[in-house]
């Protein structure tokens, strides 16, 4: 009984503390207080008043009590969520609550791939929906996320890390930080700040897949990212010449026509939550990105292309817009395709984004001296195969060659009205 009443006494004291000088919560309660004694008194004369003067009078002082009293509950609310969200003031929450509620109400769409491709798409498509799932390749082995997972025995966090930031809601400074790289004076030289804090994370919650759920919670993410297997894969090519290179990140640099891509081990087991957000996809998304190295090893695991394939979603395959040196070498949008199904399903993907917009001459030489060349878009050949192509112009301006990611997402969108 004794303890009962100390808990009770603690609840009330809890609730007195509101109560302390500058909490800037005592004025709206009084204010709120205020408006509901108005509105019992003139609501009882209301009643027992005989002369329509006197009640009109009643009914004014209701109605300002009822005014008073909306007005200390907002005021109250606004200084209550002030305390927690210091940056939020006002209509800026406001904004920020409804733009949260549409972007809540967005069709679920589905991306598939890795790179700096994907994470561009990501960051077009987030401004239209928070029902975003991004999945990720762990086949990748070079640079940081290579020594990162060799060294420490986790999957590699670098694609992960790029769509984390991508989707990320968080303060550009956040964003900023997870980027950031460190220089080549350092013993951290080449390492970005994200991965080690991805690798951190996995290390104390002893779960790569709990690393990414806490990182997302620090970026306030639209959405969500999940690796398309927990399996330690690398992803193998075989050679024309009957050669094979082991290592997503030394398969361009064999600079060797490529025959066809496998995963060791050989049959890696889908991520449980990508086969369901896959079922409930209303759009999946293949690309954009490296052909073999970004796109094909999450094509690679069975149980993914299977529910792809048999999916009843709107399936879209995203063609690069140049090629690239030691992988897609003069290949064309058509055979960037065949390269796809060969490797997957027929049903993989229903319709076909190209680029029709042409790159600065200046541009196109930088690129040319790198050996990477525009896709050329064969339309005809990609509508014999069955499949339908969307051309437009997805070229972003500036000083790289790459895909406008808000061009892409409302083409994305748009197919929507398709469901």
């Amino acid at each position: 009984m004794k303890k009962r009443s100390k808990t009770n006494f603690r609840q009330i004291q809890g609730l007195f503390k509101w109560l302390y000088p500058g909490m800037g919560i005592k004025r709206w309660i009084i204010l709120g207080s205020f408006g509901v004694v108005l509105v019992i008194i003139g609501s009882g004369y209301l009643r027992t008043e005989e002369y329509w003067i006197a009640q009109i009078l009643d009914a004014i002082v209701v109605l300002s009590g009822i005014i008073i009293l909306i007005l200390g509950i907002k005021y109250l609310m606004r200084s209550y969520i002030a305390a927690f969200m210091p940056s939020s003031r006002g209509s800026d929450f406001v904004d920020t609550f409804i733009q949260r509620r549409h972007l809540a109400r967005g069709p679920k769409i589905v991306t598939i791939g890795g790179g700096t491709g994907l994470s561009v798409l990501l960051s077009g498509l987030k401004e239209y929906t928070s029902n975003i799932t991004a999945i990720v390749t762990v086949a990748d082995d070079g640079g940081s996320s290579g020594r990162l997972r060799r060294e420490f025995d986790i999957l590699p966090p670098g694609d992960i890390r790029n769509c984390l930031v991508a989707l990320a809601d968080a303060p550009a400074l956040m964003r900023d930080l997870f980027q950031f790289r460190f220089d080549t004076n350092s013993e951290l030289s080449g390492h970005s700040f994200g991965n080690l804090f991805i690798t951190v994370m996995t290390r104390l919650t002893g779960d790569f897949e709990k690393a990414i759920r806490e990182t997302s919670k620090v970026l306030a993410l639209r959405g969500q990212v999940i690796p398309s297997t927990l399996n330690n894969v690398t992803l193998v090519a075989e050679h024309k010449d009957g050669s094979v290179t082991e290592g997503e990140d030394k398969i361009p640099k064999a600079h060797l026509p490529i025959k066809k891509v496998y995963l060791r081990p050989l049959e890696p087991v889908a991520t449980p939550e990508a086969i369901k957000a896959i079922e409930e996809a209303q759009i999946i998304v293949l690309g954009p990105g490296s052909l073999y190295t970004s796109i094909l090893p999450n094509l690679l695991i069975k149980e993914i292309t299977e529910k792809i394939a048999s999916s009843a979603a709107i399936k879209v395959y995203v063609c690069n817009i140049m090629t690239q040196p030691g992988e897609t070498d003069n290949l064309k949008a058509s055979e960037h395709i065949r390269t796809l199904l060969k490797h997957s399903h027929p049903r993989i993907f229903d319709y076909c984004i190209v680029n029709t917009a042409q790159a600065s001459l200046s541009l196109l030489k930088r690129y040319a001296q790198e050996k990477s060349h525009p896709v050329i878009n064969d339309t005809d050949n990609i509508q014999k195969m069955g499949y339908r192509v969307i051309g437009d112009d997805v070229l972003l301006s500036g000083d790289v060659i790459r895909h406008d990611s808000a061009k892409l997402a409302r083409i994305i969108l748009g197919f929507i009205e398709e469901i």
